[in-house]
């Protein structure tokens, strides 16, 4: 069965990226919007990443414009922005499709492995966070309403 570190993705500068890389680490990953009431999400990411990094802990973000077109700028922008605004220093990659025809393939695995643990399938809106453990197993999916803040203990648990 394929698992999450099986893909290859582009990042923020469209250079491929073997996620294989991230084996044996925590995963979270999560789809990610600059205009969206969630944004502010990216500061709690990022304490996330500050805190739980150096154990472990690796954030994958993946913009989308899917969502009430609340990520319309470039990759530069995006990266741009999350660092000025939010001092990101997780890994954003490519601006994706993460629902519909056009969807990344990672997405259509992420929902694929995610539909037998959660009551929906479809990514509702920005910011839906899949954590994964160190045996790339997932652990669980959220709701974007979520607070980043509200995995501390599960991020612990399987670090």
């Amino acid at each position: 069965m394929k698992k999450i570190t099986d893909f290859v993705v582009k990042d923020n500068n469209l250079d491929a990226v073997d996620l294989s890389i991230y084996d044996g680490k925590t995963l979270l990953i999560v789809n990610v919007a600059s205009e969206c009431g969630l944004t502010y999400h990216y500061e709690g990411l990022q304490e996330l990443y500050n805190e739980f990094n150096s154990h472990g802990l690796e954030i994958l973000a993946f913009p989308s414009n899917q969502f009430g077109a609340q990520e319309p700028g470039s990759n530069d922008e995006i990266k741009f922005f999350c660092t000025e605004k939010y001092n990101v220093t997780f890994p954003l990659f490519n601006k994706i499709d993460v629902n519909g025809p056009n969807e990344d393939p990672l997405y259509t695995f992420l929902k694929h492995i995610s539909s037998e643990k959660s009551n929906t399938k479809d990514i509702e809106w920005n910011f839906t966070k899949f954590l994964f453990n160190k045996n790339s197993d997932l652990y669980k999916r959220y709701d974007p309403r979520v607070e980043p803040s509200d995995l501390i203990k599960d991020i612990q648990s399987i670090l």
